[in-house]
């Protein structure tokens, strides 16, 4: 089954005795996905070109965690990496609740099937039995606010809803885990900023560990718990800041933005020190 609702309020992680959430994943609870000294590189033997040097980072049960860096600093490879797709040159990556879900810049929806067939083709090759394919579809079409458009083709959605289609399909995967790469670059700022809403609205619903690769400081800050800044190319962790700005948050919050000012501060660092290398 996809990520089971509650009906109660959710509540973050927060260990019972007050300790932090990374300590408590030293004293042996699983991380929901860790990173280890990990280097990536491409290139023929003796002429790589590093793209990750030395990315260690742990994602706790059911965090938020923003990934943010220039254009080109190794972002979208680590998520090919955690999601599979990829293999790490050195190092290891462990996702212990199984194979992560992933969304991309690009919606990726076959054309030819609906809105609900799209969906129904995740959950048949998850092993849904048929009979149960279209009220899962359905529910999860509920879940992302498009009740009522199972029969719909692609081109008869906006970009906004071909993307909450394309989430559907992502959590008719039934991981514990969300990689998202950039899912809203491509949109308007009002579209983007409904679905700021809409994906925390779900988050919060779900509790699912998200991975969300961004270049935008404020979006970053908008959805994340926590966020990681990686280093020009190689990518390389430079800092991280735990968001305790309470949800819902806006863009435009006063919040928000001093924060987001810090962090583009750090990064116009780290790109002024790429450009003297």
């Amino acid at each position: 089954m996809a990520p089971a609702l509650s009906t109660d309020t959710p509540q973050p992680f927060h260990p019972a005795d007050g300790t932090s959430a990374t300590a408590v994943l030293d004293e042996g609870i699983p991380a929901a996905v860790r990173i280890d000294h990990v280097h990536k590189s491409y290139g023929r033997p003796g002429a790589e070109r590093p793209v990750l040097d030395d990315i260690t980072l742990d994602v706790r049960p059911g965090e938020f965690v923003c990934l943010l860096g220039a254009s080109g600093c190794g972002k979208s490879t680590l998520l090919n990496l955690v999601a599979g797709l990829d293999r790490p040159s050195a190092g290891t990556i462990e996702v212990p609740g199984g194979r992560p879900a992933l969304m991309f810049q690009e919606h990726a929806l076959f054309p030819w099937l609906t809105a609900g067939r799209n969906i129904e083709l995740a959950l048949r090759l998850r092993g849904v039995p048929r009979a149960a394919r279209r009220e899962e579809a359905e529910r999860l079409l509920e879940l992302v606010r498009l009740g009522g458009s199972y029969g719909k083709r692609v081109h008869e959605l906006s970009g906004g809803m071909r993307q909450r289609v394309a989430l559907a399909r992502a959590l008719a995967q039934d991981s514990r885990v969300l990689l998202m790469d950039e899912p809203f670059a491509a949109l308007d700022a009002i579209t983007r900023d409904v679905l700021h809403h809409e994906l925390t609205r779900i988050w919060e619903r779900t509790r699912l560990s998200v991975v969300f690769v961004t270049h935008n400081v404020r979006e970053a800050v908008r959805l994340g718990e926590r966020v990681v800044l990686l280093s020009s190319r190689p990518g390389r962790v430079v800092r991280e800041w735990e968001v305790d700005i309470p949800q819902p948050r806006r863009i435009e919050d006063a919040a928000v933005a001093d924060l987001s000012v810090e962090i583009t501060e750090e990064l116009r660092g780290e790109i002024r020190r790429h450009g003297r290398n």
